[in-house]
């Protein structure tokens, strides 16, 4: 069905392509043929006013501002009754006309093209949601962390082995985010993503959950105390690697972290798991 839609917008987007073009090219004919250069060129850059209208702000100030256009027209082939040849020139009436064409030819054309970046833009983001890599970090994402969830589970319950997992956030990141710049961002998910990798186990796998609110998840075979040890070197390190970053040191920018451990009899589900951690992280002081 999403293919269909994808198709059809293609369709009108190319559509109204040709619409658009075939327009300007009729207006340049009818344009040579009437021959009144500089009302020509006045109605011609009122109607490239208007497609700027037309692109940047939508349909209703492009109908507004062509029912403008046309009074102007109006009143200056009335002005051009009354005080100069008393005739008017009905070949320009065409202008009346043209713009409002131009206009929804336009609008349909960009219409289609934003839904298909729309549609774009969703599959690539499904894509990296179900993938099982982050691309930007090269983490294991929220579909791997799940299923190595059920993996870490099963062995314990075979060799009764613990299992617990830490989540790691930023703390106040809405405040944060509105403070810092695009790049800034950009170093500080890598900054805390190096750290983790760095601090962590080789058997202790980690995970990016979550992007736009950044939440890094780990497993580890052990128990509640070996993770708050594990955690707490990670935290160590975060804070020694943002006091030497200096695009990061001015911020007070720390860690929370939420552990919880899998319980088969309470725990069902490989999510059961991950909302216990990330519910912990809110009392991480």
């Amino acid at each position: 069905m999403d293919n269909k839609n994808d198709e059809k917008s293609s369709l009108y987007q190319d559509i109204g392509l040709l619409i658009f073009i075939s327009l300007f090219s009729a207006t340049a004919i009818l344009m040579a043929l009437t021959g009144d250069i500089l009302l020509n060129v006045l109605y011609l850059f009122g109607t490239l006013i208007i497609m700027m209208i037309t692109y940047f702000f939508g349909l209703l100030p492009s109908l507004i501002s062509n029912l403008v256009f046309i009074a102007i027209q109006v009143v200056a082939m009335i002005y051009q009754y009354s005080s100069k040849t008393n005739q008017i020139s009905w070949q320009l009436s065409f202008w009346m006309i043209i713009p409002i064409l131009l206009s929804l030819a336009l609008y349909s054309m960009t219409q289609n093209q934003i839904t298909l970046q729309k549609a774009n833009g969703e599959l690539r983001t499904s894509l990296i949601e179900r993938g099982a890599f982050d691309e930007q970090t090269n983490l294991r994402t929220t579909v791997a962390y799940i299923e190595d969830i059920a993996v870490f589970a099963e062995t314990n319950r075979r060799f009764n082995i613990p299992v617990t997992t830490a989540i790691i956030k930023i703390r106040y990141f809405d405040d944060l985010k509105r403070m810092m710049s695009r790049e800034q961002l950009k170093d500080l998910l890598k900054l805390a993503t190096d750290t983790i990798k760095e601090e962590t186990r080789t058997n202790d796998v980690t995970y990016l959950l979550n992007n736009e609110d950044p939440t890094w998840a780990i497993l580890l075979y052990t128990n509640d105390k070996g993770a708050q040890i594990a955690t707490k070197r990670i935290k160590a390190g975060f804070e020694k690697n943002i006091e030497a970053d200096n695009s990061l040191n001015t911020m007070a920018i720390t860690m929370v972290v939420g552990i919880a451990s899998w319980n088969a009899e309470t725990m069902k589900t490989p999510y059961d798991l991950m909302n216990a951690g990330i519910h912990e992280t809110q009392y991480d002081v």
